[in-house]
């Protein structure tokens, strides 16, 4: 019985390892990606990484899908065990961590990217989770504090709530942060209004409120670049 061609059966320049060794990462396409970290395929149904990288991609869309895909759910593709679902969660994983920006105490606030960077890791929250960013006087971050989890209302977003580590922590100023699980960074009319009142009671007690950011899938909106602030 003639053998089933495998990857290493095919010109070196089509073989995803050697052409991005060749060309770069990125001269390949997300399926050849995918196919170096799964690394093998499948001898039994004579599949190779690639196919199953393709199948992958075909059934969750793309990588943002695969990404977001229980084990239940990955499992359930033939020839995806638990070693490649935890070679793909890993190398998804790395490439998140490296993408965000940590900002640590101390650290001087310079721009809202910054600020959307370290906090990207909520677009993958299901739920919305709102945050008040502790700064200094000089704009150095002293902590940020989760302030509530669910859709924002003025009853989960209290003044009380959101100054109360402000005073304790003697602020100066803050930031709000909160994340959209829909993906759409797009501030709502409830955005507008919490922020509006809790600016107003940041003026009342001498804090200054110097943004709101919104983080969507990828892209975030801040209060303080569009002028709303």
């Amino acid at each position: 019985m003639a053998r089933y061609p495998t990857i290493k059966d095919w010109p070196e320049e089509d073989r995803p390892r050697e052409k991005l060794l060749d060309k770069g990462a990125e001269a390949l396409t997300e399926a050849e990606l995918l196919a170096i970290i799964l690394r093998t395929g499948n001898a039994s149904t004579r599949e190779s990484a690639l196919d199953h990288a393709r199948l992958l991609l075909k059934v969750f869309r793309d990588l943002r899908g695969i990404d977001g895909a229980s084990t239940r759910d990955l499992r359930a593709i033939k020839g995806i065990g638990p070693a490649k679902i935890a070679q793909i969660k890993a190398g998804l994983e790395f490439g998140r961590r490296l993408r965000e920006k940590k900002w640590d105490a101390g650290q001087p606030l310079r721009t809202s990217e910054e600020v959307f960077r370290h906090f990207q890791k909520l677009e993958k929250e299901k739920r919305e989770l709102f945050y008040v960013v502790l700064l200094t006087n000089k704009n150095r971050k002293i902590r940020e504090v989760k302030i509530s989890e669910g859709s924002l209302t003025a009853s989960l977003v209290h003044p009380r709530e959101v100054y109360n580590p402000v005073i304790r922590e003697s602020a100066a100023a803050v930031i709000f942060v909160h994340n959209h699980p829909s993906g759409d960074p797009a501030p709502s009319p409830e955005d507008r209004e919490i922020t509006r009142r809790l600016k107003e009671v940041g003026e009342v007690m001498g804090v200054r409120v110097l943004d709101h950011i919104v983080i969507g899938r990828e892209r975030y909106f801040s209060f303080s670049d569009h002028g709303m602030l």
